[in-house]
């Protein structure tokens, strides 16, 4: 029941991608969400915690190996990560995978953020964040203070995305 109401939501998702109903939300500034407080372990088995990153500008982008606009943001999110690292952002995926199939993954795609498992509860969290519909792929940005500054539900284009981290990181 779980593989299909995940080929569900993937296709919720591309649907989505697909038909262009996927306009950044700006919200009002929030207190920290409970994002903060999930520990959900890497890809070695290990638990991290999500407030580790608390004072930076935090991309958490919630995806599937088998979800295409997911893998299709990626390379974006690695590059744009890579560009910012040391400007206070921070990238962190949330795949409801099993991590052999993410080891697999990036076997053949660089993704130079952490990647870090889910599970159906994680992904009803990303609720709180907006995602009522439970597709993917769902991204949420988040202010230095640990504010909601906005979330996307479908792929993000690296340049919307860049602006709004150009916007966060400045004073």
């Amino acid at each position: 029941m779980l593989g299909g109401l995940a080929l569900i939501a993937a296709a919720i998702g591309y649907r989505l991608d697909v038909l262009g109903d996927h306009a950044q939300t700006p919200t009002i500034a929030t207190p920290a969400l409970p994002i903060f407080d999930l520990v959900l372990t890497d890809l070695e088995g290990r638990p991290q915690d999500i407030g580790q990153w608390r004072g930076k500008v935090l991309v958490v982008n919630y995806w599937a190996t088998w979800c295409p606009p997911c893998l299709e943001e990626m390379p974006a999110f690695s590059r744009l990560q890579d560009k910012y690292r040391d400007k206070g952002v921070q990238f962190v995926g949330i795949s409801i995978d099993n991590a052999a199939k993410i080891v697999e993954f990036q076997k053949t795609t660089r993704v130079s953020y952490p990647l870090l498992i889910g599970d159906i509860g994680v992904m009803e969290n990303s609720a709180a964040l907006g995602n009522t519909r439970q597709a993917l792929p769902f991204t949420a940005v988040f202010d230095r203070r640990g504010r909601l500054s906005s979330t996307k539900l479908g792929r993000f284009a690296e340049a919307d995305l860049e602006r709004e981290l150009i916007d966060l990181m400045s004073p």
